[in-house]
């Protein structure tokens, strides 16, 4: 990052383009698994040898396999192993995950019958008997555990908490010697499950203590962990009316009901219980590793020492010790970096340090910036680095002497020795060509073609500007912005503009060699507006006029991109190109493109092909943007298909937003754009930044996943970086860590400001290391994973089938928790699905992101929309992908109007919903305000001022301004929620039973999808029979 050079550590390995950063050699699947029917008929596990007991075979080592049973797939024990692997060897993220049998539970007919009802390949033996009915779970809290007793096979007991004696006829029945035959496939579980119904029945209070016979002898695996939790809490059991002793539950009566919702983990209630433990407080970091509260939970953050959570978190605040521990977890340990990130009026700032000519103080051997990780040592002399260790002299002008703990005297005076994150102002050592930047420019580029001009959006535009340009960002002390601003127009040909403060008339310059792009013009076209003001006043009023009678519909993209780097490029600044777009650029020119969109592709191989640029030329481009700094911010206006895969390319390189509004309409849509413009003009941004990520030894940052572009295996570069971006860095170990010194993190963003000063953003973080497993699951973040997983898949996507990459996504969910299970919760029957506290609503999230129209292409889902998704949700931070993923749904027929608070969240899920009900839905993008039919007349009144439902219009895009206190609430809410986001979102009005109620649907994501994503129920019971297969 400096000119000074830097000591790399060992050679970084490249790592594997698999998902995540793991090998890529996922080979074949081993089972034809699909994502919403889960596998297929003829796959099932191997059976572990009659008389191996569970508590003999630790993890990692090989017990004695047989054969498998006709039609069945063997799963090799690499597959299963989740001990240390051959040193190293690359952990897999698995050769496709192993096959869930799905000769699934079909239940008995309702007749007797002769033969057991359903015979499981791998229950061989009564030891490892495998329950596999998903039929009755049970909620019970181990600790820090959730258990969900399940699966309970025709004719097994119920598993209940706690030792229990059964009668004679209600022993475990094992499955009678002889030809395993397959039962007759009605419905797999996972797609259908159609459940008896359940009896409920009370937990058996009283503590039971872990069993300390159970305990595993030590093998070649980690040793098995048993984490002392207190006692165990009884839960609600439930468990279905004769199942025993009389064989398979004799079913009367026509229904089967399905699972009770509310007996699995609720992501409202734990987000409830989160803000009602730790909302409105102030969170001090002052301690290594302590785990911030969820991104859904408002609290006053106070720096003392480590990084706010607003601008680093991670998916656990306790790494594990070593790379063997990490193998056997596979939780993914990664931060999520948001190194912009706003900070709230009522905390404060972040402070910035200038040491002058010397500039930042920095280890002398890994080059991290001072920092509360150092040490000083020899009365304050030395100081030893955090990171590395080496010892290094304190220069004289930073030299302090110690107190008696051996503390600075000035410790609290420096926010380098004492806060979290801070910044350093640059020397010219790091700017580039050792001059000081200039103050970055934003050029406004504008499609003139025949759609826009007829459409106003050309006018709007215009219009817009001329109050905007008011509003350019600038440092809170100065009075004016120091950006410079320039206008382009375009279609075929692009046309310049002179608008010197100087001249009476704008001059226009028309380039029409599109193949070799210059700037016609260096004095005037970049220009401070306060000074310019009435020549671009002037050009905005005239631009709409001197178009109109345009009939060029034809339009170039590339070349635009272009001219915004030479622009740049001439002026020696950088800066942040406006494009406002709207058809696929069809003109001869570089980045020419056809419309490609194939729906027969989808659920083929071929189907990455349409996440893939169709021509080379952009990602030469956004390499050439990077490379000058120059951001590109592109406002899409479709109305078919633009190619979004290689037109947003650039964009995303770039740190830019894309920003996309179909079938743009003037009155329905303008307010939408005008909102996101505004935003993004005045939002706080970083320019020609390069960001490096630092840590202590043992571990070091392998992957990265963002809206950036990396030319070596080290340095992020982000041509621009604003508050909105975030980036996910994967960590790997190199070598043990060590549980007193812990795993330290630095983020060090190189930047310049839009005052054209350079500087260095730091952001330091300290994490925990620890040999028990148990640790690590208990300070995991479930919303922080998700972001990590959504944006491996969606890099995954573009070298794997999407098939297999949904296929990793369910084999890493059940491994994580399978391991959890065997580790670290209390000893229970196979049958019981265990979940760790923090991960309880993994399963749930990790269902939402499988069900995401990126991973399940279906013919109704433009592959733009895909591709838009695709490519916003690469740059999300941790609040945006947990919104996105589990939108949130209000009642607000239920407001209280006489308080301030916002009604409390409800499940995500059809079954929530009332007739009598008005319910809002908000997932960042989209906004949807649904009508129950049985809506209350005075309801409706109050909000949009007519009698009666049928005298709604769902075209409104926005409610009337009315002045009652039910209109007045409801706006403040609207207001509110739109205000945490980065992306307008547009209100789609939605009457029960009417045909928008599908969109508004599909983000219902408790409900089995009509694109064929599973339901939470069922997905749950895949995990469940995963995690089965992968413990017997």
């Amino acid at each position: 990052m400096s000119q000074q050079g830097y000591v790399a550590a060992p050679p970084y390995s490249q790592s594997q383009p698999g998902i995540g950063g793991f090998s890529a050699r996922f080979g074949p699947p081993s089972s034809s698994l699909h994502y919403g029917h889960y596998g297929d008929p003829s796959s099932s596990y191997s059976a572990p040898q009659p008389g191996v007991s569970k508590s003999t075979v630790p993890f990692g080592s090989s017990a004695p396999v047989e054969p498998p049973p006709p039609s069945t797939h063997q799963i090799s024990q690499t597959n299963i192993q989740n001990g240390p692997s051959t040193p190293g060897q690359q952990p897999h993220r698995f050769q496709g995950p192993p096959p869930p049998s799905n000769t699934g539970p079909s239940y008995p007919p309702y007749s007797q019958q002769t033969q057991p009802a359903y015979l499981n390949a791998a229950s061989t033996s009564s030891t490892t008997q495998l329950a596999n009915q998903l039929s009755s779970m049970q909620l019970n809290t181990y600790g820090p555990g959730t258990a969900l007793s399940s699966c309970t096979s025709s004719g097994h007991p119920a598993s209940f908490q706690g030792p229990q004696l059964l009668p004679p006829a209600q022993q475990q029945n094992t499955l009678p010697p002889g030809p395993q035959v397959p039962p007759p496939a009605v419905n797999s579980l996972c797609a259908h499950p159609s459940l008896p119904p359940m009896a409920r029945q009370d937990g058996i209070p009283g503590s039971v203590p872990p069993n300390p016979n159970l305990q595993q002898p030590p093998g070649p695996g980690y040793p098995p962990q048993q984490a002392n939790y207190g006692p165990q809490m009884a839960g609600s059991q439930l468990s279905y009316p004769g199942a025993f002793p009389g064989g398979p539950a004799q079913l009367s009566g026509p229904l089967q009901k399905k699972l009770d919702p509310d007996s699995i983990p609720s992501p409202i209630q734990v987000i409830e219980n989160d803000k009602a433990s730790r909302g409105g407080q102030i969170y001090a970091t002052n301690t290594r590793g302590q785990v911030p509260p969820l991104v859904t939970t408002d609290c006053i953050i106070q720096d003392q020492g480590h990084a706010s959570p607003r601008f680093i978190r991670c998916t656990t605040y306790c790494f594990p010790s070593s790379s063997e521990m990490a193998k056997q977890a596979r939780i993914p340990l990664a931060a999520v970096i948001q190194p912009f990130a706003v900070v709230p009026p009522n905390e404060t700032p972040l402070y910035v340090v200038n040491h002058g000519d010397t500039g930042p103080i920095r280890c002398n051997r890994c080059k991290a910036y001072m920092c509360p990780f150092m040490q000083f040592i020899e009365g304050g002399r030395r100081y030893q680095c955090g990171f590395c260790s080496c010892v290094n002299d304190v220069p004289p002008f930073f030299f302090q002497h110690l107190d008696h703990v051996g503390q600075r005297v000035d410790h609290y005076e420096r926010p380098e020795l004492s806060l979290g994150s801070y910044e350093f102002i640059a020397t010219l050592d790091y700017c580039r060509n050792s001059k000081p930047p200039k103050p970055p420019a934003y050029i406004f580029m504008i499609d003139v073609s025949y759609n826009n001009i007829k459409s106003g959006l050309v006018r709007l535009i215009c219009n817009e500007l001329k109050t905007l340009l008011d509003k350019l960002p600038r440092e809170d002390q100065e009075e004016s912005s120091a950006i410079r601003v320039g206008f382009v127009t375009y279609n075929k040909v692009l046309h310049f503009f002179n608008v010197k403060s100087s001249l009476a008339q704008p001059q226009m310059m028309v380039v029409s060699d599109v193949g070799e792009v210059f700037v016609p013009l260096l004095d005037g076209f970049l220009v401070n507006f306060q000074e310019s003001r009435s020549v671009v006043t002037n050009l905005l009023d005239q631009i709409p006029e001197m178009f109109a009678d345009t009939n060029e519909s034809e339009t170039i993209f590339a070349p635009v991109i272009q001219a915004g780097i030479e622009a740049l490029k001439a002026a020696e600044c950088a800066g942040k190109l406006f494009i406002f777009h709207s058809s696929l650029p069809t003109a001869e020119a570089p980045g020419k493109l056809r419309n490609r969109d194939d729906k027969k592709l989808l659920n083929t191989d071929k189907e990455k092909t349409l996440f893939q640029p169709q021509v080379n030329a952009y990602e030469a481009l956004a390499k050439d943007c990077v490379a000058n700094g120059c951001c590109v911010n592109l406002f899409l206006f479709p109305n078919q298909y633009v190619d979004i895969a290689s037109m947003g390319l650039v964009t995303m390189y770039t740190g830019g937003t894309l920003y996309k509004y179909n079938n743009f309409q003037l009155d329905a849509d303008s307010s939408q754009f005008l909102s996101d413009l505004r935003r993004d003009v005045e939002k706080k941004t970083g320019f020609d930044a390069i960001m490096r990520v630092r840590t202590s030894t043992g571990f070091r940052a392998t992957d990265f996943f963002g809206a950036i572009y990396m030319n070596n295996t080290t340095d992020v570069e982000m041509a621009a970086v604003d508050c909105d971006k975030a980036v996910t860095v994967e960590f790997k170990h190199d070598d043990k860590l060590s549980e007193d010194s812990g795993a330290l993190i630095q983020c060090a963003v190189l930047y310049t400001s839009v005052s054209g000063q350079r500087r260095l953003r730091i952001h330091n973080i300290g994490l925990n290391c620890s040999s028990q497993l148990a640790d690590v699951y208990k300070t995991c973040e479930t919303d922080a994973l998700i972001n990590f997983f959504a944006k491996s898949a969606f890099k995954a996507i573009l070298s794997q089938p999407l098939k297999t990459v949904r296929d990793i996504l369910v084999s890493q969910t059940a491994h994580m928790l399978a391991c959890y299970k065997k580790n670290c919760a209390s000893p229970s029957a196979v049958s019981q699905l265990i979940l760790p506290d923090a991960m309880k609503v993994l399963p749930v999230y990790m269902n939402c992101l499988l069900k995401s129209c990126v991973l399940m292409g279906r013919p109704e889902i433009p592959t733009d929309e895909r591709a838009h998704q695709r490519q916003l949700v690469m740059s999300m931070g941790v609040a945006d992908t947990q919104l996105f993923f589990y939108p949130q749904l209000l009642p607000i027929h239920s407001l209280d109007l006489k308080s301030d608070v916002v009604p409390a969240a409800i499940r995500c899920s059809e079954e929530r919903l009332s007739e009598g009900g008005a319910f809002l839905l908000a997932n960042g993008l989209s906004l949807f305000l649904w009508l129950g039919v049985s809506t209350p007349p005075e309801l409706i009144q109050g909000l949009f001022n007519v009698p009666s439902f049928a005298h709604i219009s769902t075209e409104a895009t926005s409610l009337p301004d009315l002045d009652n206190p039910f209109s007045k609430k409801l706006k403040s809410i609207l207001e509110h929620l739109q205000s945490q986001k980065p992306y307008t979102m547009k209100l789609v009005i939605v009457k029960q039973r009417e045909q928008p109620e599908m969109l508004f649907r599909q983000l219902l994501v408790e409900d089995k999808s009509s694109y064929g994503g599973a339901s939470y129920v069922d997905f749950l019971c895949c995990i469940h029979k995963e995690i089965c297969q992968l413990l017997s």
